[in-house]
């Protein structure tokens, strides 16, 4: 993407339900666990590079033996170091105690992070917070042991300020305003409940207080406490948590909005953020592999025993679009073919641009993650050339000659990779006073391969921003005489902030805004902004119920095409040469593509939970107010 957004955080969690004696034997490590959730989080590092956090639980421990483990970090590879501190533990305790070496049940007792519960989470920021404070998991700690409450998301709640409220009428004092934490202490006030509730009831059966401990873990209701918890939760999440006796639990969103998959076999059970990681991690096929459904939770008790149960009742699925567009890897099977549709979907409107003169055009992408959708778009280019030559070749009928023939079978798409980036040059140029003229040479560009008046078709995940296109994509390639430049989008216009994980929360920062607002100054329908403006001013004290999205007045007057012709106006550098072109995905398009995941309110305003309209109209006051502020 050549504008970077930050985006989806990631989890992991992995159950041993086999003693760790039996890793041992069979793996040669006590540590099979936590070197499985190394590679699951590094399989994982493109959702995550704000920071990273690994927590551990482990079962049937002495009192006055420590059974919880967990280490943060914020560092610029914040996976490699939680890792090298861990093994460093390990390490030093081994080489101060040989004997622990073949010892399984000494390296429990003694060694931390090693366990039967594990759970690893890679962070975006999503509230304005990089801290080591706010990376996951976060801890709840108590001295009963079933009070002890680990929890790590990818998630974003939009009503956050209520859900704090709640917590502050309940009698608590929460040490921070942020959804995190808000939702552990949610979550813990009905698991104080509950296990207090038991505690009375196992009493009034005989039970000693110590006979209690057990029977409490054993009748947990989690499913029970994640109702509650979770009643008043508007957003998208999939959520982990673990509770200190050993029980442990995933919930996701009604809506599906946030991605959740697990496997399950006699030896593990394991849930993360994307399917291929599990196959890939655990070697397993893709069918064995499963999508855990919207508003429900995986609960593993500390006994072993696994169940799916509903939380919430499921609404009208709206899995997260841009997960297949570009946050999730592209290994995914499903994802693999979804982004090879995105390309051939869009490619009519490139053939419309260049005039349906594929001899004089090249086709590339930029960057490397819009290779696939590249793939499907030179594919379609293909079949459409193929359709092209039979009828040429039939017109021509038998007597077609050997040099016309093969004139004909020459024509073929043209493809170079046109431009190539220079990793070295990101982080020293995001700090240097000089920005704008080093960053026109984050890209180096390929001189010979594209010839002088060709069309240059280049290929992107999304257009969000466009500042790099202008300040430096679009320089750069000018070099080379193209006739016309095509910059495509696989997705289409984001117009709309995300609000449920994906940290794009400012109208004003989106290049199809900046569209709009242009068009409605060309046609003198300025008036209309702040009638917009006036209207949403009008929600801020509905029911989330009620709220309207007024923003899509905002964009209602203008079709597509203008947006994106405005769009190609706004990008194109001073002193270019070539003619400029910006072609969108359409929405139609974008749902045949990604038939599973019609989740698209970043470009329709279609947003799936109430809150949502809420944080859509705030940001509209913030930006008509000119206020720098996220909205939710």
């Amino acid at each position: 993407m050549s504008d970077a957004i930050k985006h989806e955080c990631g989890i992991s969690m992995i159950r041993l339900l086999k003693p760790l004696e039996y890793y041992k034997e069979k793996y040669g490590t006590a540590f099979y666990g936590v070197n499985k959730m190394y590679l699951m989080m590094e399989k994982q590092h493109n959702r995550g590079q704000d920071g990273a956090g690994f927590a551990s639980i482990k079962l049937d421990m002495n009192a006055g033996e420590r059974y919880m483990s967990r280490v943060r970090s914020a560092q610029q590879q914040p996976i490699q170091d939680i890792f090298a501190q861990i093994n460093d533990r390990i390490n030093t305790a081994i080489e101060q105690n040989p004997e622990y070496e073949n010892d399984v049940a000494l390296q429990k007792k003694n060694i931390p992070y090693i366990g039967e519960l594990l759970m690893g989470h890679v962070r975006y920021g999503t509230f304005g917070k990089n801290s080591i404070e706010s990376v996951h998991p976060f801890l709840r700690q108590n001295n009963w042991m079933h009070r002890n409450l680990i929890v790590a998301g990818n998630f974003n709640l939009t009503n956050v300020n209520e859900l704090f409220n709640n917590l502050v009428e309940l009698g608590q004092h929460p040490k921070e305003l942020a959804d995190t934490v808000t939702v552990m202490e949610k979550i813990g006030h009905f698991l104080d409940d509950a296990v207090a509730k038991l505690y009375k009831q196992i009493k009034k059966e005989g039970h000693n207080k110590r006979e209690a401990s057990p029977l409490i873990a054993e009748r947990l209701n989690v499913a029970k406490i994640l109702r509650k918890a979770s009643k008043n939760w508007d957003g998208g999440y999939t959520m982990g948590g673990l509770l200190g006796h050993g029980d442990g639990f995933v919930v996701r969103d009604p809506a599906g909005i946030r991605p959740a998959y697990f496997y399950k076999d006699d030896e593990i059970v394991v849930v993360a953020s994307e399917r291929p990681v599990i196959q890939t991690v655990f070697n397993v096929p893709y069918e064995n592999v499963h999508e855990l459904d919207p508003g429900h939770a995986l609960i593993i008790k500390k006994s072993g025993t696994t169940r799916i149960e509903q939380i919430k009742e499921p609404v009208e699925r709206k899995a997260c679009s841009f997960e297949r567009i570009y946050f999730s890897r592209g290994s995914d099977k499903e994802i693999y073919q979804e982004r090879k549709m995105l390309g051939k979907l869009v490619f009519p409107q490139i053939l419309k641009s260049i005039d349906d003169d594929l001899s004089n055009t090249v086709f590339s992408y930029i960057p490397n993650t819009a290779e696939t959708s590249f793939f499907g778009m030179v594919k379609e280019a293909q079949n459409y050339l193929n359709k092209r030559k039979e009828e040429q070749i039939l017109a021509l009928g038998p007597n077609i000659t050997g040099e016309e023939l093969h004139r004909i079978l020459a024509v073929r798409p043209r493809i170079e990779k046109v431009a190539i980036k220079d990793a070295k040059l990101r982080t020293f140029i995001t700090q240097d006073s000089s920005r704008d003229d080093l960053v026109a040479h984050v890209y180096d560009i390929s001189y010979g391969s594209v010839k002088k008046n060709d069309n240059l078709v280049i290929i992107d995940d999304s257009i969000v921003r466009g500042t790099t296109l202008k300040k430096s994509i679009l320089k750069i390639l000018d070099r080379l005489s193209p006739k016309k430049i095509i910059v495509v989008s696989s997705a289409p216009q984001i117009r709309y902030p995300d609000c449920y994980g994906i940290d794009m929360a400012k109208l004003e920062d989106f290049v199809a805004f900046k569209a709009a607002q242009a068009l409605h100054e060309d046609h003198g329908t300025t008036h209309k902004i702040k009638e917009i403006y006036e209207k949403c001013l009008t929600q801020t004290e509905s029911k989330d119920k009620e709220v309207v999205n007024y923003v899509q007045e905002f964009y209602a007057p203008f079709t597509a095409d203008q947006i994106s012709k405005k769009i190609a106006e706004i990008l194109s550098p001073e002193g270019i040469n070539a003619e400029v072109d910006i072609i969108y995905q359409t929405i139609e398009n974008l749902h045949e593509a990604c038939p599973k995941n019609l989740g698209d309110w970043y470009f329709t305003g279609n947003y799936p939970t109430p809150g949502g309209n809420r944080v859509v109209n705030k940001a509209f006051i913030n930006f008509y107010e000119g206020k720098n502020e996220r909205a939710y």
